[in-house]
């Protein structure tokens, strides 16, 4: 799987940047049918660095309701923790 495919957007929340400078771990949206391995080797062909770990997390649609009363439900995704080999590092902005 080509990274673009992979790699959806890169989380900026308070707690993921936190965890990239500290820990040198990064946030990713990826694709639902990405593996570990599809989203490691992503990460490492799109930013030229060595990946050590991935955690990955699916989390589902959740219920919610319109002014109309209409029900619905938010969107799936899958969220990706990366690791990165000591010293490296992503330059997001």
């Amino acid at each position: 799987m080509k990274p673009d495919h992979v790699l959806k957007t890169v989380f900026l929340t308070e707690k993921a940047t936190k965890q990239s400078s500290e820990l040198g771990q990064y946030t990713f949206e990826v694709a639902r049918s990405a593996t570990k391995h599809h989203i490691a080797a992503a990460v490492e062909e799109a930013f030229k660095v060595t990946v050590r770990r991935v955690n990955t997390m699916n989390y589902p649609g959740k219920n919610k309701k319109s002014r109309k009363g209409q029900p619905s439900t938010t969107s799936e995704f899958k969220k990706a923790i990366v690791t990165l080999k000591a010293g490296d590092k992503i330059e997001l902005v």
